[in-house]
């Protein structure tokens, strides 16, 4: 099995490719990153050198702000989430809205949360 663990690095050039290329230039960041993120199939890196996230990097980095989301929720339960993060996290039962407002991690949350820190993630 292969080390699918990402670094902050890494997962800066997600964001990077995802919020789209403003000059005709790639940064230094993914550049860096292209061949291992590529081989893990995270993005694709088309013919003419364009560089685009797949189904699965669009997945890597939604697990990423739903974990960062927990964590911020466990810290704080009045931390601002997105939408969608906030909707999926709801639908999984990690979280429960709060009366006052924000929400709390529910006893699954807190052991998916426990989960996540032992693997390192």
């Amino acid at each position: 099995m292969k080390n699918d663990k990402l670094t902050q690095d890494e997962y800066n050039a997600l964001d990077e490719i995802k919020a789209g290329v403003k000059t005709e230039r790639y940064s230094a960041c993914v550049g860096r990153n292209t061949k291992r993120l590529a081989g893990l199939k995270l993005f694709s890196v088309a013919r003419n050198g364009r560089i685009s996230l797949t189904d699965k990097g669009e997945q890597t980095l939604f697990l990423r702000r739903c974990i960062l989301a927990l964590r911020a929720i466990a810290d704080d339960g009045a931390s601002p989430i997105g939408a969608d993060v906030a909707l999926f996290l709801g639908k999984k039962s990690h979280i429960v809205p709060r009366a006052e407002g924000g929400f709390e991690i529910s006893d699954k949350g807190r052991e998916s949360l426990a989960d996540i820190e032992q693997q390192g993630l």
